[in-house]
């Protein structure tokens, strides 16, 4: 059944499953990577290290995200708590691309 994922609804096996929960993380590690060539890129449109950490912004992320989680019949906290642990993720590797592509540099 490689390549192939069946709804969760339509397995009739723990490997199926296994197989359809494999390929959505796949999906989603794939996404992540997209999501930090977007983060990499707000990088050459920042002035500071704090507009890098954009406090402000990222207290937004996570309130929508969250919202959106609970919208999804999830969690949201825990859902937040994930975005909390990908945003950090990704405000560091914002501020290595900010301090590398504009010559700034924090320490």
């Amino acid at each position: 059944m490689l390549g192939v994922t069946k709804l969760p609804e339509d397995c009739q096996s723990l490997e199926e499953v296994r197989e359809g929960m494999d390929a959505l993380d796949r999906e989603l590690v794939a996404l992540i990577a997209k999501r930090v060539g977007y983060v990499r890129a707000a990088a050459r449109f920042k002035t500071s290290a704090e507009a890098v950490a954009a406090k402000d912004r990222v207290q937004a992320v996570l309130a929508t995200r969250r919202a959106w989680a609970q919208d999804a019949g999830l969690d949201g906290p825990t859902i937040e708590g994930i975005y909390r642990d990908l945003v950090a993720y990704c405000v560091s590797e914002e501020h290595k691309s900010w301090t590398g592509t504009s010559g700034h540099r924090t320490d």
